[in-house]
């Protein structure tokens, strides 16, 4: 089974043992609760597949993501901010990936991620002035995508392709695109199917090699009484 194609209760199955073991240490362990999180809104974003309904797909399967990566400032008593949490926590989880799991999500996924460089109305370059030149230079990422695919430039290409679904998951959070709009139909497909792949290659790093680490201080943790 590839990983890209893992059903939540795969991952489930599969984490089990680290969850029974982390809940004799702490019933509300905040490593599980993140994955169990994570996991409830991946869930849900599976049975949304068969009506396609691409742009709940990408806000749940964000939602997801930000239960694994989020961090609580002591200092602020606040979240910290998406763009800061997540690239920490990408680049804990490359760290850590000695089995290949997340290149190998994206050499298999290869030419989607590169539609999703060649979109330039997923480029923030492009809404900055656009037009023309504006086009062109955002263009030119698909070009370069490549290039770092051949140069094995891991972290640039999750890093820029985690960037461009940000920038499209801010779009619909904030009201800047209509629901099933035909304008960015298949941007938002794409970026959903890619995002989908990434958390599984994710969750897969976690469940491997990230069960004894320590992932911050966890947003709003369960309490009870």
């Amino acid at each position: 089974m590839s990983e890209t194609t893992l059903t939540v209760r795969d991952l489930r199955r599969q984490w089990k043992p680290h969850k029974e073991r982390l809940q004799q240490l702490n019933p509300e362990h905040p490593t599980n609760v993140r994955f169990h999180r994570a996991c409830s809104w991946l869930q849900q974003a599976e049975s949304l597949l068969e009506h396609k309904d691409w742009d709940s797909i990408l806000l749940t399967q964000w939602i997801a993501f930000n239960a694994l990566y989020g961090q609580w400032s002591d200092q602020a008593r606040e979240p910290c901010s998406d763009r800061e949490s997540w690239r920490g926590f990408q680049e804990r989880v490359v760290q850590l990936d000695r089995g290949g799991h997340v290149s190998g999500m994206l050499l298999e996924n290869r030419r989607l991620a590169i539609k999703i460089f060649e979109d330039e109305y997923l480029s923030r370059y492009f809404w900055q002035e656009p037009g023309q030149h504006s086009k062109k230079r955002a263009r030119r990422d698909g070009h370069q995508a490549s290039t770092w695919f051949l140069e094995k430039r891991w972290r640039t290409i999750l890093e820029n392709l985690l960037e461009r679904i940000y920038f499209l998951r801010c779009q619909l959070v904030h009201g800047a695109a209509t629901y099933k709009g035909a304008l960015n139909r298949k941007a938002t497909e794409y970026s959903a199917i890619m995002l989908g792949h990434v958390l599984r290659a994710y969750l897969q790093v976690w469940i491997h090699y990230g069960a004894d680490e320590n992932w911050g201080l966890m947003c709003y943790p369960p309490l009870r009484g």
